[in-house]
């Protein structure tokens, strides 16, 4: 006697009774390729190595019409409402059936399929699909605009390549449902609890940075509808193999047409599903043991262009420890009040995301002292530098024109000592013109086409309201300044630019954010509070500890399975970080010994004490030990209490 789900897999005739069987009947479904056994090794290692869009669910023998894991009673060559066949990668016809390439060649037609290769020659894939997971985020109260409108999904190439395995190579294809924005937290959840459909997203917000230029024309599938204060989400999809099948060209190929999939037994009512059982010929399937600690926050990183990203509730918990020893006062400035919670984590979340990252600082607080700056900013903004060389980032350092030379001993100074991974490029700005700030910012002043991802100013002089720049005495000091902060004005202006801001006092870049606070709140803020803002504002109760906090930071990132595998389209094998790597970002970390050298070095240098003017191993009035000392080694601690060297 049929079970209902074979009785189900019987009658479906096409894709729309499929998709809404599965999600009433509360099976997974499975897409299918079937490839010639000469390949099928190549494609195993291809989709380990892409493990997002190509899950894998089982692996056949040579010419197993039946799958037992999966699904009791299957026959793949007639439980799928349409196949495609190809041959030497072109899509030459859509069936019913394979029965026809099953046995010896009896008629012409026969014939013709055996001089490509018996049905015995074949070894069928089953890849986890994302349909799967629809019936979940129904129940979680997520709208499904694809089953709503009576539509496929859309599905669509992207520009973003999988990672090759002999003859295999293709670019990732992503399926894309739209979700209200207040429930990509739901979504998240759902679909990281269902690693057999796809797991998580892998981009959420503009379609343009996976390189799909119009959602109105998917590549397969149908359009899907976005609603008001709908977001794209996109997952991976198993029709990334219909891609690799183009790609690699073999002679004789089949699949499902995308949408008609295979039905399994197995309930979707994920984490819960039975997982099919290991036996012969399967190539085992992803992990789906579930670490609670490990499900993701989903975050708004960027309006221009649109950007969410994701980290681990433990990742996210240990940033916030972060931020909160960061905020500590012990100089009694009240910098508390400016406090504005998950600043430092979407800042690291944006920087993770960043290629090119320009740092800038430098508070010539001293006036009357040549040289006139302080020796916070400096520590912070070289912490920084180094973690992000460590992470394979590009990254400038900006400076005044007076203090170029100064600077650039420092840096020498900082690689030769070990407190700087490498020699970074120190430039200028100078306003020459309406469109100096362009032109610094983008190549041939082109807003298409940006240097620069990501500003970073720590400690660095702001622009009051009035055009001039305060030290935290209320004392002009707008002749010792060069006009960078026109650089955070102009980012504004520029899709794909985020600046954050790192400040002690509400005097510094990018605190224009907080203005309103700053004047009600500091002392004298009413005067020096900055006018300029950036995206992100981080405060601390000195501003080198919030670049301490932002190494952190990306450290915790990553080391955060879900952030990589969110940052790398889930692409690459999961959970493993080389222990070279691991070794460097550790290296890379701010240390008691490295910033005490470093601020040593400052110190020889001429550079005083912010608060006290005092030529001595102190920062904003406090002595390197055991204050300065202490926070570092606190938040070190957090940072690496929590990651082993197999995350």
């Amino acid at each position: 006697m049929l079970t209902a789900v074979q009785a189900t897999r019987s009658s479906l005739g096409c894709f729309r009774s499929l998709c809404n069987s599965a999600i009433g009947s509360g099976y997974q479904q499975a897409n299918v390729i079937i490839l010639p056994n000469h390949l099928a090794d190549d494609f195993e290692v291809f989709c380990r190595r892409n493990p997002a869009p190509l899950p894998l669910l089982y692996r056949s023998q040579s010419g197993e019409t039946s799958c037992p894991p999966l699904a009791r009673h299957a026959n793949i060559r007639t439980d799928i409402s349409q196949y495609y066949v190809y041959e030497e990668g072109c899509r030459v016809k859509t069936v019913s059936s394979l029965q026809s390439y099953s046995a010896q060649p009896r008629t012409a037609s026969e014939q013709q399929a055996a001089h490509h290769g018996l049905w015995s020659d074949m070894v069928c894939f089953y890849l986890g699909c994302s349909f799967g997971f629809e019936g979940q985020l129904k129940k979680a109260g997520v709208p499904v605009r694809n089953v709503e409108q009576g539509t496929n999904v859309s599905m669509y190439r992207t520009a973003v390549p999988c990672i090759p395995a002999g003859v295999f190579s293709c670019p990732l294809v992503v399926t894309m449902r739209p979700v209200p924005a207040g429930m990509l937290d739901a979504a998240v959840e759902v679909t990281h609890l269902n690693l057999l459909a796809h797991g998580p997203p892998v981009h959420i917000g503009d379609p343009a940075l996976l390189g799909i230029q119009d959602l109105s024309r998917p590549n397969y599938g149908e359009q899907v509808q976005l609603q008001p204060g709908d977001v794209p989400v996109f997952w991976a999809c198993g029709v990334t193999a219909i891609e690799a099948i183009i790609s690699s060209k073999p002679s004789l190929a089949f699949s499902h047409s995308p949408g008609c999939m295979f039905l399994t037994d197995i309930p979707d009512s994920s984490p819960s599903s039975p997982t099919p059982p290991p036996s012969e010929g399967s190539a085992g399937l992803p992990s789906t043991g579930h670490n609670l600690e490990l499900i993701p926050f989903c975050f708004l990183v960027s309006h221009n262009p649109l950007l969410y990203s994701l980290a681990s509730q433990r990742a996210v918990a240990k940033i916030r420890q972060l931020e909160t020893i960061i905020g500590e006062d012990p100089g009694q400035r009240g910098i508390r009040a400016l406090f504005v919670q998950d600043e430092l984590l979407r800042s690291c979340l944006a920087l993770s995301h960043a290629f090119s990252v320009a740092i800038t600082t430098g508070f010539p607080t001293h006036y009357m002292h040549s040289p006139p700056d302080e020796t916070d900013g400096p520590p912070g903004a070289i912490a920084m530098a180094t973690m992000l060389l460590s992470l394979g980032k590009r990254v400038t350092m900006v400076t005044d024109r007076r203090a170029l030379e100064m600077n650039r001993a420092i840096i020498d100074e900082a690689v030769r000592t070990g407190v700087l991974k490498t020699a970074i490029p120190l430039v200028t700005f100078e306003d020459s013109g309406p469109d100096s700030a362009l032109h610094f910012l983008c190549h041939h002043g082109d807003p298409s086409k940006p240097r620069y991802d990501h500003l970073v100013a720590i400690e660095r002089t702001g622009r009051a309201e009035d055009g001039n720049y305060y030290n935290m005495r209320g004392v002009n000091i707008k002749h010792l300044v060069d006009p960078i902060d026109n650089l955070f004005i102009a980012a504004k202006d520029i899709p794909g630019i985020i600046t954050t801001g790192i400040g002690d006092g509400g005097n510094e870049l990018g605190m224009g954010k907080l203005k309103e606070k700053v004047k009600t709140l500091m002392s004298n803020g009413s005067l020096i509070a900055c006018d300029v803002p950036a995206d992100y504002a981080i405060t601390a109760g000195v501003s080198n500890w919030g670049g301490y906090a932002v190494v952190c930071g990306l450290y915790l990132l990553h080391t955060c399975p879900s952030h990589q595998r969110y940052r790398k389209k889930g692409l690459g094998l999961e959970n493993t970080i080389p222990q070279e790597q691991l070794q460097d970002w550790t290296a890379n970390l701010p240390s008691v010994d490295k910033e005490e050298s470093i601020l040593s070095t400052l110190v020889r240098f001429g550079i005083r004490s912010g608060k006290t003017g005092h030529l001595a191993m102190e920062v904003d009035g406090l002595t390197f030990h055991p204050t300065h000392s202490d926070i570092i080694t606190r938040l070190l601690e957090v940072t690496l209490g929590c990651t082993t060297p197999n995350l």
